[in-house]
């Protein structure tokens, strides 16, 4: 292991360096502000050939109201890398070592390769304030399904992410042929399991296809103070997960690009549609049985449509011709305070066309169930409705439309969404035996919390596209479907080959 120089001086420190740069990166959430930085703790990974320092910190930001935590990698080299220009954190004095380049670390060969050992089993974190030392808090959890060796050739950095960094790996196996992984690092930290890690892993360990194979996982406690000092329960971490390494399919497109195109070519979607719904409730069903589900209380219900209040008070905020809906908004509620609701069970929680992908061998594949990343971890990872998703995905189709609409003056593809919204129900029921629009006034409640949550985003974000959610908005009050998903674009690293 590497020898630490603990008595060396940074000129400048790490702390400085990291809080000039992080302000810049599209994972930091606090957009517009100076970050203030205070380490927390730290751990590394080794260099094979000993001339590259890794290291990972955890920063905390001060800058708002409350500490936000990152994970932050780094590599220190003593030449520039080549080809990394744009992932320059900066450069520093080492009393020692000297001149340091220091590097975004996922864009880092060396980091890449060591964080998949890791994970793999392989390899163990080391100290940062010890020389040959282990980290005992760093922990790597392979999957049970995955059962390859698997050693990167080579990585690149997916472009366009928001919230957390994922890394394309092209791997060899110990059989001689190649594979490629995707590891995504989870920037934004919170204590728990991370959704993503729990829910894709235990559809996987439970034998469900319909989504990539999970390779691991590696997790971290870290002290809640820097101290050390216990807290009033007699501990002193908080554990949460660092990094999720998965199964990446080449030469796939999203369902959003699929639909879009079917869609200017003036092609029915209906029979994708169908197909979409019968493997969202196929997932439904197999987290279910994975995960449990339970009896929907009085105060999940209570809960439910007190944040779907809030989010209307939001959205009106934002939109005040809104408020002309107000009465028609809270009829809604009143119905499903009233309405019978089916099981609480863990969903995908941020589902929309964007998040699922198209094989030519396996058929529609369902990514990313870490929820919307703004929302607390804790909010995330607890059981909800399964008709949330069945909203985001009816939603998706308006969208779709709504951008072709906006793309195309004049053209109205009203009947191509609403064929693809009533196929893709179809489907649904085909496969579960429920069908969602039995349960109208929740599936309504859902659509319409699901599209004020849009007028928000697009209010906030673009402008342009606020005409969507909002025409989805009044067809839904004035008695007439608005099926329609999130802000679509880019938004899940599988939608761009190595």
């Amino acid at each position: 292991m590497a020898e630490i120089h603990t008595t060396a001086r940074l000129t400048p420190g790490k702390g400085e360096l990291v809080g000039a740069w992080m302000g810049d990166q599209r994972w930091y959430a606090a957009k517009g502000r100076r970050p203030s930085v205070r380490r927390i703790a730290s751990f590394r990974f080794d260099d094979p050939a000993g001339r590259v320092g890794v290291e990972t910190m955890l920063v905390a930001d001060d800058s708002g109201p409350h500490p936000v935590l990152y994970q932050v990698p780094l590599t220190y080299r003593d030449a520039p890398l080549g080809g990394a220009e744009r992932a320059l954190v900066g450069t520093m004095m080492h009393s020692v070592l000297g001149k340091r380049w220091v590097y975004d670390a996922p864009h880092d060969p060396v980091y890449a390769a060591q964080l998949l050992a890791c994970i793999q089993g392989r390899v163990r974190a080391a100290s940062s304030q010890r020389s040959d030392a282990v980290e005992e808090s760093v922990v790597a959890a392979r999957h049970p399904s995955w059962v390859h060796e698997a050693t990167v050739v080579s990585s690149k950095v997916l472009s366009g992410e928001q919230s957390n960094t994922s890394v394309i790996l092209d791997c060899a196996l110990e059989d001689g042929t190649r594979r490629p992984l995707i590891v995504k690092v989870f920037r934004t930290l919170q204590p728990g399991a991370n959704p993503d890690v729990e829910v894709q892993g235990g559809l996987r360990a439970a034998g469900c296809d319909r989504v990539p194979e999970a390779v691991g996982h590696l997790s971290w406690s870290w002290p809640t103070d820097p101290s050390g000092a216990p807290d009033a329960d007699g501990e002193h971490v908080a554990y949460g997960d660092l990094a999720f390494a998965q199964e990446f399919l080449p030469g796939v497109e999203d369902a959003w690009r699929v639909a879009l195109r079917a869609l200017a070519a003036g092609e029915t979607f209906t029979t994708q549609a169908a197909g979409l719904g019968a493997a969202t409730a196929e997932v439904h069903r197999a987290l279910a049985e994975a995960l449990g589900s339970r009896e929907t209380t009085a105060q999940d219900r209570a809960r439910i449509v007190a944040e779907m209040r809030s989010r209307h008070a939001t959205a009106v905020t934002e939109a005040p011709a809104l408020v002309a809906y107000d009465p028609a908004v809270e009829r809604v509620y009143e119905a499903v305070s009233r309405a019978s609701w089916p099981a609480m069970q863990r969903i995908h929680g941020d589902y929309h066309l964007g998040q699922v992908l198209r094989s030519p061998s396996r058929g529609w594949i369902l990514l990313d169930f870490e929820g919307e990343p703004l929302r607390p971890l804790a909010e995330r990872a607890r059981p909800d409705q399964w008709l949330r998703d069945v909203a985001g995905m009816v939603r998706s189709f308006d969208y779709a439309g709504g951008s072709h609409e906006l793309a195309h003056p004049g053209a109205s593809a009203r009947d191509w969404v609403a064929a693809c919204q009533e196929a893709f129900l179809d489907g649904y029921l085909e496969e579960s035996g429920t069908d969602p629009r039995g349960l109208g006034a929740l599936l309504t409640a859902f659509e319409l919390d699901k599209a004020l949550y849009e007028v928000v985003y697009e209010a906030r974000n673009r402008p342009t596209w606020l005409s969507i959610p909002l025409d989805a908005v009044r067809r839904l009050l004035d008695g007439r479907p608005a099926r329609t998903g999130p802000p679509p674009g880019p938004t899940h690293p599988q939608e761009v080959t190595p």
